[in-house]
């Protein structure tokens, strides 16, 4: 007779993982309570070219934003030691994406990350979004994709500019070369320098 092992209890979900899937069925309905209410004010022709003007600009903003990112990586790798600034394309390309979505809610968001006053909310809404996420990951020793991401972008912060690590060990000039110290002797056994 097998004795039956009881399952692993599995982890808490998140807050977001929690809410994000009733977000999402409130936006999709809000979007087509929101497209009937507006055809019913105009007609279905009129809203079926808003939504194809939508899409249509939201792919010009995205092939717009990529030759600009394109222009500032050629001119980056040109003039290594020119400091760029920032092109805001990550943002344009969300715009475009929100454009291309049919609904006028989305549109009305991609809209408001275009224009300066909105897109500098954004910017700082998702700065701090970002820190609170930086600051609630599991410490260095844990497992997970954000923490992962934190470790990797510390390494890379690390290394710069060149990437290149010298380990070595500070010796004071004014020391005899003969002693090493308070000891005397220069054979001690000395542990490698980890970084």
């Amino acid at each position: 007779m097998s004795q039956q092992v009881p399952p692993a209890p599995s982890a808490p979900r998140g807050r977001v993982r929690r809410v994000l899937p009733l977000l999402i069925a409130a936006w999709l309905v809000l979007e087509i309570w929101l497209l009937t209410v507006v055809a019913a004010a105009t007609n279905w022709f009129a809203v079926l070219m808003l939504l194809l003007g939508g899409i249509l600009l939201g792919g010009w903003l995205i092939k717009r934003a990529g030759l600009k990112a394109i222009r500032a990586a050629v001119e980056q790798s040109r003039q290594p030691q020119s400091q760029q600034a920032q092109t805001g394309t990550s943002m344009t390309v969300l715009a475009g994406m929100l454009l291309m979505l049919p609904g006028f809610l989305s549109d009305v968001l991609g809209l408001s990350l275009l224009f300066p006053p909105t897109r500098a909310l954004w910017r700082a809404l998702g700065r701090r979004f970002a820190s609170t996420a930086l600051r609630s990951t599991a410490p260095a020793g844990a497992a997970g994709p954000l923490a992962d991401a934190v470790r990797l972008q510390e390494q890379i912060r690390i290394h710069r500019p060149d990437g290149k690590v010298i380990q070595g060990e500070v010796v004071d000039p004014a020391q005899p070369s003969g002693s090493s110290g308070p000891s005397g002797s220069n054979t001690d056994y000395r542990p490698p320098i980890n970084g």
